[in-house]
């Protein structure tokens, strides 16, 4: 039996290994040819639907999303589905915040266990709202009258699976929409994980692909439009119907493999360490540092860092705080709070409130 499940554990990192390189060598595929003016360029901007690069969850956010690894809980169907395999309770969160730029950011998540399965399945929606904004033209650059606005939302289904009490599998399918007045762009998403709690007692393994899908392209009415094909000539064809193309762009495909470390250190203290490696599609490799501190399992303090090594950072330090209560009826409540540094571009915020019934 003890020979058995170390074949299996062998198989298990063996596993995450071809992972790992099968995301490697798919990220390699997609960069596109030609000439390369910039000798090391980032990608940055080069991919649609970039609200999914927003991270999901305060205290994901407070521990410098170094969080493959992690377990529980309903933001891990954002950053490994296989995550939610670990969860015990039916558990609703609901997340906001006002994201750079002025926009907002809100998220819903909903986990239900499935005992007879051994599963756990998952519901969630993201939305980034932009405030509205004058109709300018260049006719009437102070504004026609009109306003328009834009939204960027996602909705998912995760479902993670205990394959064995120290693995999970798990995976995500998801709407992605963006819309700027009539124009929009649709596209299906897919993301998959994996996750292993080691033999050495609290050290867990977690690795994941986010955002593998097809191409986005707006299109909509305001792209119709009537032109004259030879206005200096004239002619009877002067109102001829015409649609503007658009170019398609991918989306931001995201490979994930972390390291979570769990140790008491007094009675009732506990630290948790975490490490991320990232492999995006539109930006350099980088890691992602976070570190906890729980006391009593009720006062949280967090700290992290994002981005390390990537050539083209704007954000790093990250910070944050939580409490959780537990009610006569076994409920818990947890209030959660994460703080970004992204330099010029001042900071961000995220509160995430979470019911676990």
């Amino acid at each position: 039996m003890i020979l058995k499940l170390r074949m299996m554990e062998k198989n298990i990192l063996l596993l995450i290994a071809i992972m790992s390189i099968l995301a490697t060598q798919l990220f390699a595929q997609t960069e596109k040819g030609g000439f390369n003016f910039e000798e090391n360029p980032s990608g940055k901007g080069t991919s649609a639907a970039a609200f999914l690069e927003i991270g999901i969850g305060a205290r994901a956010e407070s521990m410098g999303g170094a969080y493959s690894a992690q377990k529980a809980g309903t933001e891990m169907m954002y950053w490994n589905p296989s995550g939610i395999a670990w969860s015990t309770k039916i558990s609703a969160s609901f997340m906001h915040s006002p994201w750079l730029a002025e926009t907002s950011l809100n998220h819903v998540g909903l986990i239900v266990p499935v005992v007879n399965m051994n599963s756990v399945i998952g519901f969630s929606f993201t939305a980034l709202g932009y405030p509205e904004q004058l109709v300018r033209t260049v006719d009437q650059p102070q504004g026609t009258g009109e306003m328009y606005d834009a939204l960027d939302y996602s909705a998912g289904i995760s479902i993670a699976t205990r394959l064995l009490p120290t693995f999970a599998v798990g995976g995500s399918v998801k709407y992605v929409n963006q819309r700027i007045w009539s124009e929009t762009a649709h596209a299906i998403a897919f993301d998959v994980g994996v996750r292993y709690e080691t033999p050495l007692e609290g050290l867990a393994i977690g690795s994941s692909i986010s955002n593998f899908g097809a191409d986005m392209k707006m299109s909509g009415r305001n792209l119709r439009t009537i032109v004259d094909p030879d206005p200096l000539n004239g002619g009877n064809f002067d109102r001829v119907p015409v649609d503007y193309r658009t170019k398609p762009y991918p989306l931001p495909q995201l490979f994930r493999f972390g390291l979570s470390y769990d140790r008491e250190l007094l009675k009732n203290n506990k630290i948790s360490l975490a490490v991320d490696l990232l492999h995006p599609s539109t930006a350099d490799e980088s890691i992602n540092l976070g570190a906890e501190y729980a006391f009593f399992d009720v006062f949280f303090l967090r700290g992290g860092y994002q981005n390390l090594f990537e050539q083209d950072a704007v954000n790093g330090l990250t910070l944050g705080a939580g409490i959780k209560y537990i009610l006569p009826n076994r409920t818990g409540v947890t209030l959660d709070y994460g703080w970004s540094d992204w330099g010029i571009l001042t900071s961000s915020h995220k509160i995430s409130f979470k019911i676990d019934f």
